[in-house]
């Protein structure tokens, strides 16, 4: 989800002026706001005359409707019984709890419904509710959610898949217009309170707590409710069902967040200091961007706001960001938490769900997660969606088919191959230190299990594209550090989020450090897995920033995305080190030469490591004398000396060393 410079929006769609549009079953008129407000404060008194004897009747029959008749259950799903062409397709505007615009008059909801056709007879059934800022200005190709250039054609309701896998098989399917969007009243919030309490709302009506009309006046009752809800949403969507979830309200039983925002600092910045794709004041320029008419009118003052708030503490954290972590409040989730993430998403990044995840972990939320090998995308365009479905049947029909039996976590790698765990991460993992070592013979920095004394230096040029930065590593550079594991004797596996530990020295007073972990096959670069950055002055605290003092060592711990990735046998783990890397964050004009003091940095990467095969070969001896010709055996490879050594490790002394590489044993 982003607006980069030239911005871009979560889902990538260029705003359109839209017409505040009134819909009843059947009928669109378009009216002012003014005129829609003055209509519904008419037809509000006769709703709630009518309805007096209905609110909060459906919780009550949801009971005993938990399994409505007429659902057809095989296999422990749903199957797809009612006809989507006969379904049932309104327009309501539900009442809410607020006037975030301040004219005096409660904000009205827009949610376009389809549901089962039978639901006009004795059919109950449960909901999927999809909310969305983007609905009337978003066109299909940018809902899919692919990051790309803004797409400037109309948007349409409708244009998901949810609707055409859930309505035939029992379900009603929601779309929701959050305030100050589509034809909602009131003002976004850019996951602000406002933004959650328009969909709250949503959940109230469909449980009797609350009431809507359509376009016309006429009371609009959700008698065919079983009370029963599930969110499902990609990048801004699924932030709403985190959003919604922290509420821990009556009726949400589960939500599917895909590819979805868990907390708006995060998102927008790392460890102090401002991710490249993202203004200063990105979330108001969204307000403007996806809000309605009315809303640019109504609520200047409020989306003046938002950019005061986001910009208070420039890029350190505050207020307004506590404000907008859906992590902080997980112990008040209710519902069960279906994860999706691409580990490749570059937008929405995987500090999002990895951070999320620990606390559902900590919580013991009931929890799955689906990681695939893509980017900012919804995998369930392609692929199978029964998942969701089986998922969405135990948890709001209550029907026992095993699904929280089944493995907790599916990570798609990319050969296209499927690892299942029973929890995440597996309980293999352990935290496995890597030490940066010097560089010997013209090669790169080593990654050693021991600490070794030393320094090197790097003089910070964001001007250096990423790919330019982790090519050759065996080239010294003067804009970056390179290290590089010795050839691994086995598969290892990163589950979770590394951290490298830096002692360093800089010559000036502010530097961000940024690390990319990298891996490697015959030293050229296979894939940047990870990459994280830290504004040195932050290093104590993301709520205040210290300036460096010049040539006084200082320590401060980069935080890289979790992943879970595979390194094979016979591939190399590397780290590079630089300063401003203007492709990944806003530079720091004041980085200058920062000195990195060896045996006192570290990465910390969460591994499995498979066990190396077995040498015939002596094992290599730190205290051994070896001569020319002589062989070892070490991580589960052979090694030649080419000349006297001694206490040299193999792997650690490069291309040129004293160790030639024969291959694995």
């Amino acid at each position: 989800m982003r607006i980069p410079s030239s911005p871009k929006a979560p889902c990538g769609a260029r705003h359109r002026r839209r017409v505040r549009r009134w819909r009843a079953t059947g009928t669109e008129e378009h009216l002012s706001a003014h005129t829609r407000r003055r209509r519904w404060a008419i037809a509000l008194a006769a709703v709630l005359a009518s309805t007096a004897g209905t609110v909060g009747v459906a919780p009550a029959e949801a009971v005993a409707a938990r399994t409505p008749p007429g659902l057809v259950v095989a296999d422990g799903a749903t199957q797809p019984v009612f006809s989507m062409a006969e379904a049932i397709r309104e327009t309501v505007h539900v009442r809410s709890d607020m006037d975030s615009d301040g004219d005096g008059v409660l904000d009205t909801i827009t949610a376009l419904v389809i549901r089962p056709e039978e639901t006009n007879s004795a059919l109950k059934v449960a909901s999927i509710v999809k909310a969305s800022p983007y609905w009337t200005v978003q066109s299909a190709a940018a809902r899919r959610s692919t990051v790309t250039d803004p797409i400037a054609d109309p948007a349409t309701h409708w244009s998901g898949w949810l609707d055409e896998y859930f309505v035939p098989r029992g379900y009603a399917v929601l779309e929701v217009e959050i305030a100050g969007t589509g034809t909602s009243e009131g003002c976004l919030s850019v996951g602000g309170a406002e933004d959650q309490r328009s969909v709250t709302a949503v959940i109230d009506w469909l449980n009797g707590r609350t009431t809507a009309a359509y376009g016309d006046g006429s009371p609009a009752v959700a008698s065919w409710s079983t009370g029963s809800i599930g969110m499902y949403g990609v990048s801004y969507d699924g932030t709403l069902a985190t959003q919604v979830a922290e509420t821990g309200i009556d009726g949400l039983k589960t939500i599917v967040p895909v590819g979805a925002i868990s907390s708006w600092y995060d998102y927008t910045r790392a460890q102090g200091i401002g991710y490249r794709s993202w203004p200063v004041r990105y979330m108001q320029g969204f307000t403007t961007r996806w809000g309605n008419a009315g809303s640019r009118l109504d609520c200047v003052a409020q989306y003046q706001g938002v950019g005061d708030g986001e910009t208070q503490a420039g890029w350190d954290h505050g207020p307004f960001f506590v404000a907008r972590d859906y992590r902080d409040d997980v112990d008040q989730v209710t519902a069960s938490v279906f994860l999706v993430h691409g580990q490749q998403d570059d937008n929405v990044k995987t500090t999002q769900w990895g951070r999320y995840w620990d606390q559902l972990v900590a919580h013991d939320v009931p929890r799955r997660v689906y990681l695939h090998d893509a980017a900012h995308v919804d995998p369930f365009y392609s692929e199978p969606r029964d998942p969701v479905g089986r998922w969405m049947d135990h948890w709001l029909y209550d029907i026992d088919n095993g699904v929280m039996d089944e493995p907790q976590a599916t990570v798609a790698r990319p050969d296209g191959t499927r690892v299942t765990e029973a929890a995440w991460p597996p309980s293999t993992t352990t935290d496995t230190s890597l030490y940066l070592g010097p560089a010997g013979n013209g090669a790169a920095g080593s990654l050693t299990a021991t600490p070794v004394s030393g320094s090197q230096q790097f003089t910070s040029s964001g001007a250096v594209a990423e790919t330019t930065m982790v090519s050759s590593p065996g080239t010294a550079e003067s804009y970056r550090l390179a290290y590089l594991s010795p050839t691994l004797p086995s598969a290892h596996r990163l589950s979770g989020a590394t951290r490298v530990e830096l002692a360093f020295t800089s010559a000036t007073t502010s530097t961000p450090l940024t690390v990319l972990l990298v891996h490697y096959t015959g030293g050229s670069s296979t894939r940047v897995v990870a990459r994280g950055s830290l504004d040195a002055r932050n290093r104590d605290s993301l709520t205040t920033a210290t300036p460096l003092t010049p040539g006084q060592r200082h320590v401060g711990t980069v935080l890289l995305e979790p992943k879970d990735y595979l390194f094979p046998a016979g591939s190399q783990i590397g780290l590079i080190i630089t300063g401003n890397l203007n492709e990944f964050i806003h530079p720091d004009p004041q980085a200058g030469q920062v000195t990195v003091a060896l045996g006192a940095s570290r990465a910390v990467l969460p591994l499995t490591v498979t066990p190396a095969p077995a040498c015939a070969d002596p094992a290599w001896n730190p205290t051994s004398i070896y001569s020319g010709s002589d062989v070892v055996s070490h991580n589960g490879r052979r090694w030649r000396a080419q000349w006297w050594t001694q206490n040299q490790e193999p792997g650690t002394t490069g291309q040129f060393g004293v160790w030639v590489d024969l291959g694995p044993c």
